[in-house]
């Protein structure tokens, strides 16, 4: 029987989370991406604690398109981040493939002053 996309999402998430770990001086960046928003979390896996989130259900009116919202998500995010004087993170794309709008959160992100 063949798995179904989902399940294949979770394999490939747990493949990425058994390689990258957010610490204090280098929280995760993580991406959840469902049919109709996108959410970005910045964590410390050592505490358990998110400590910056956004996602596109906070722009009100702002919507162009979903790959234009997800890049104004990673600039927003990063701004968030700078607050908290957060520079450096480790990019966790979630079992997601690094394109469309994973890759725009990504390089809002880069724009708004993450270094990863």
């Amino acid at each position: 029987m063949k798995a179904i996309k989902s399940q294949k999402r979770d394999r490939r998430h747990a493949r990425v989370r058994a390689k990258v770990l957010g610490t204090v001086e280098r929280p995760r960046l993580s991406i959840f991406r469902s049919n109709k928003f996108i959410y970005a979390q910045i964590i410390d896996d050592e505490a358990g604690k998110t400590l910056v989130a956004a996602s596109d259900m906070e722009l009100k009116g702002k919507k162009k398109g979903k790959i234009e919202s997800s890049k104004t998500i990673g600039t927003e995010l990063a701004k968030k981040a700078k607050e908290k004087n957060i520079t450096k993170v480790v990019f966790d794309r979630g079992g997601y493939l690094y394109a469309g709008r994973v890759k725009a959160v990504a390089e809002g992100a880069r724009e708004g002053g993450l270094d990863f």
